[in-house]
């Protein structure tokens, strides 16, 4: 008697079996050995670091002025209930991939690929513009040891060029070049890549150490800075709109929500902790703890912080590089700028770390799923039990793409993937409540008609207020991977065995 095979779904809305996740993490070659804190340091790893060290400086110089603790507060506010859905999701769900993983189960394929190629976007992006950001800092503590590389060695082309016109106007003399490289940005991302490909435990430990000296020069950075804050700079404390030559307005309430949008790059690391649930001890319990845990103690720090950068230094003259460390040189505080300018080193290199390793284990869910190649994304180094060869491209393209790109080119890229991810993530888990009600859920959101609703308005209403540039990179962005999805992804994905 013939039996007949069950038949292929070849529609873009198919979804993966809630039962295909069990089966995934029972053949899981990954270590199983973070832990509830474990997992909440690589959170508060990610999240501080761009946004205090870095982004504070360009949203609130260009954008939001004073008011750039409300644009924090704006952000976190849609970070949260993104959060509490990411917590359900996460506790049913236990699996590497973050939200490509959650929505693949839910909503269809052709929505779980767009949320991973955005997360692709949002991690790479991210790790580009932070490495560029530790060159910055790296920079400024080789000048305070009187050390000196050429403009050419330390920047991008582009902003080599710029700053060699800057000198040679102020009176240095600043030889002609033809050719220049950020050679710091390029060189930290393979010692993050060695670190990463060395091990998970390797790479938990080194973030846990930087995590707490960084925590340490934050709270420094609040209560000292506090001593020197001059509240006329807060005022006004919303500057007035003012429209540029591409009709883009700066500050007002505008500006504030453009700021926040920006931002936003800085609260990505509870989106990191859900990459690791391959590797956490109990995942389904401390996950949900770690996401909301660590999220809840950055937004905190964030305000603070950029109450006090702002009180400290008029908003129009923060230093878009090092915006924190050149405060303190301002006021006086020199021996302060060590302390800082190697906390944020240290920092911005545990942030480098959690997102590249968030953006390997995405590439693994992907190719365990069959919408990318296995033998590059999913290949796990039989020593290491690492995703090497994928751990090695991702450190080969942020290294070239931060070495010749700069800052300001790459980092708002990054939100709009998050944002899209975060508003489809909030729909998800929603869709999921109503079409398996019995599902167990070790976490519930709570009023999670409201917060799901709150959170697709929140993350849409951000995304909307990105530049016009921006925009069009993500909708060249997105159309690219459409047209990988349709070439190849669709062929491949194990949906296609009913088996």
């Amino acid at each position: 008697m013939e039996t007949k095979l069950k038949p292929v779904d070849t529609s873009i809305m198919r979804k993966k079996p809630l039962s295909a996740y069990a089966a995934d993490m029972q053949k899981s070659e990954l270590k199983r050995v973070l832990t509830r804190w474990g997992l909440t340091s690589l959170g508060i790893g990610a999240v501080i670091g761009g946004g205090i060290f870095v982004l504070t400086g360009i949203a609130a110089h260009d954008w939001a002025g004073p008011a750039l603790a409300l644009s924090f507060v704006l952000a976190g506010v849609a970070c949260t209930f993104a959060a509490l859905c990411y917590a359900e999701f996460a506790s049913i769900l236990p699996v590497e991939g973050s939200a490509y993983a959650y929505s693949y189960g839910t909503v269809g394929e052709i929505f779980a690929w767009f949320i991973g190629w955005n997360l692709i976007l949002e991690y790479m992006m991210g790790a580009t513009t932070v490495a560029v950001s530790w060159s910055g800092y790296f920079e400024k503590l080789m000048h305070l040891f009187h050390i000196n590389p050429p403009v050419w060695l330390l920047n991008d082309p582009i902003t080599a060029q710029e700053k060699a016109t800057q000198l040679r106007a102020a009176g240095e003399a600043i030889p002609e070049f033809s050719f220049a490289i950020n050679l710091p940005a390029f060189l930290i991302v393979w010692v993050v890549t060695y670190i990463l490909v060395k091990g998970i435990k390797e790479a938990a430990s080194t973030n846990n150490l930087i995590v707490i000296t960084k925590v340490i020069a934050v709270i420094f950075v609040i209560i000292a800075g506090s001593f020197y804050v001059d509240p006329t700079n807060w005022t006004p404390f919303i500057p007035l709109e003012t429209i540029d030559e591409k009709g883009q307005p700066h500050f007002g309430f505008n500006g504030v929500v453009t700021a926040a949008s920006i931002v936003f790059f800085a609260y990505i690391g509870f989106d990191a902790v859900s990459t690791q649930a391959g590797e956490a001890i109990n995942p389904r319990k401390d996950v949900p703890f770690a996401i909301i845990a660590s999220l809840i103690i950055c937004t905190l720090l964030y305000i603070l912080v950029s109450l006090v950068l702002t009180g400290m230094v008029p908003y129009d003259k923060l230093d878009l590089k090092a915006p924190v460390a050149q405060a303190f040189a301002d006021v006086g505080l020199t021996w302060a700028v060590y302390i800082i300018t190697i906390a944020a080193i240290a920092g911005l290199t545990s942030v480098m770390l959690v997102m590249m390793l968030g953006q390997t284990r995405i590439f693994l869910g992907m190719a365990k799923d069959g919408l990318l190649p296995k033998g590059l994304f999913a290949a796990i180094h039989p020593t290491f039990k690492t995703p090497w060869k994928s751990t090695i491209l991702v450190g080969g393209i942020v290294s070239v793409v931060a070495a010749l790109t700069p800052i300001d080119k790459v980092s708002e890229l990054c939100s709009s993937g998050t944002l899209l991810a975060f508003a489809m993530i909030c729909a998800a888990v929603w869709l999921l409540r109503v079409r398996e009600p019995n599902l167990e859920r070790p976490y519930k959101t709570p009023a999670l008609p409201v917060v799901a609703t709150m959170g697709i308005l929140a993350n849409l209403y951000l995304m909307w207020n990105l530049r016009v540039d921006t925009k069009i990179a993500f909708l060249v962005w997105g159309t690219l991977g459409l047209i990988v999805y349709f070439l190849y992804s669709r062929k491949h994905s194990n949906l296609n065995n009913p088996e």
